[in-house]
């Protein structure tokens, strides 16, 4: 029934599959340092949760206009400094942009023009784990031109919220180390709501070990497939329809365990819909970016890290699952019903938010 409960649960608690990422884009002119950052928005409501003045769990432009005040608690949680001087701040303003994002003006001024750039993120450790904010620093726009030369593209997370960039020829786009892709990868599967709860979905009626193996192993190869087609370019599908797909897919896993009585044979359904949670796991890809010169290395480490994380995950629940399918109480309830149909339920809720929101 703990089971269940979470999975019931989990739509409120987090998204299914948000990817965690933050984007900033910091403008050096002269001593002035202006930023623009974008953020989920429920991410800036759990940063500032008097932003939502009317606690209806949503924000709205209204709220984020008058909000300005509020949002002062991001200049102590995104710090600017040139040459390790303080860049004292302040929020200009703020508003709703497409999705479910928000945007946030600020402006630094520091005490002298800076030959180097230190940026230094607190705030990355309230958010969700695994989260990424994807920052550019730029020079100053010439006349006529949209924006200025890109000097750096760091990228911060909990473990690593500091970033100095030296403010003098532009610098070629960064990207994670090839070796990060593997960590990213367990990350992702871990935060990866709607994948873990079809995940479960294969496993909770039970079965042979060797049933179980061959589901898992076939939901591998598909997704596999389809992370490598869309990373290299081959073929990238639209996520407004993968992500109510996915959804789809749990539902039906779900809605499937009151048909049949364990997994032999499953695994013809679960290399289709390993496919579509392919694309989904290439998204994150797209967001990140992948080096040019390594794009192989990355893939296959990234898709190591999805796999690493799935196998961690079913060592903790195929033991528990063994443990409560021995439980006569469990078995006189028929708990894997019960779980499954929170399964359903929680894959429903995905496919009307990803379609209607």
């Amino acid at each position: 029934m703990a089971l269940g409960t979470c999975v019931v649960l989990a739509p409120g608690l987090a998204r299914a599959h948000e990817v965690g990422l933050s984007r900033g884009v910091y403008v050096v002119d002269a001593d002035a340092v202006a930023a623009e950052l974008t953020f989920a928005r429920d991410e800036l409501r759990t940063l500032a949760p008097a932003l939502d003045g009317d606690a209806d769990g949503v924000l709205s432009g209204p709220e984020l206009s008058a909000g300005t005040g509020t949002l002062q608690v991001l200049v102590t949680g995104v710090r600017v400094a040139g040459d390790g001087q303080d860049c004292p701040g302040t929020v200009l303003d703020a508003a709703l942009t497409e999705g479910d994002g928000a945007r946030v003006h600020l402006a630094y001024r520091c005490p002298t023009t800076p030959r180097r750039l230190d940026l230094d993120m607190p705030l990355l450790a309230t958010l969700t784990f695994g989260h990424r904010h994807l920052a550019e620093v730029r020079g100053p726009a010439p006349p006529g031109a949209p924006q200025g030369a890109l000097l750096a593209e760091p990228v911060l997370h909990s473990r690593s919220a500091t970033a100095s960039v030296e403010l003098g020829e532009p610098a070629a786009p960064s990207r994670p180390p090839v070796s990060a892709y593997f960590l990213i990868g367990v990350e992702h599967i871990l935060i990866g709501i709607d994948h873990l709860v079809f995940l479960l979905g294969l496993v909770v009626i039970g079965g042979r070990l060797r049933s179980l193996v061959a589901v898992i192993t076939a939901f591998t190869i598909g997704h596999s497939l389809s992370l490598a087609l869309a990373t290299l370019g081959y073929w990238t599908p639209d996520p407004g329809f993968v992500e109510p797909a996915i959804a789809l897919s749990i539902a039906y896993v779900g809605l499937e365990n009151f048909l049949i009585d364990d997994a032999g044979g499953r695994w013809r359904i679960t290399l289709p819909f390993g496919f579509i949670h392919g694309f989904g796991f290439a998204g994150v890809l797209a967001e990140i970016g992948v080096p040019a010169d390594a794009i192989g290395s990355a893939l296959l480490l990234f898709n190591l890290g999805v796999e690493a994380g799935q196998l961690l995950v079913l060592a903790l629940v195929l033991p528990l699952l063994a443990l409560l399918g021995r439980s006569p109480g469990y078995q006189r309830i028929r708990g894997p019903r019960w779980i499954s149909a929170a399964i359903v339920i929680a894959g429903l809720y995905w496919f009307i938010e990803r379609v209607f929101a």
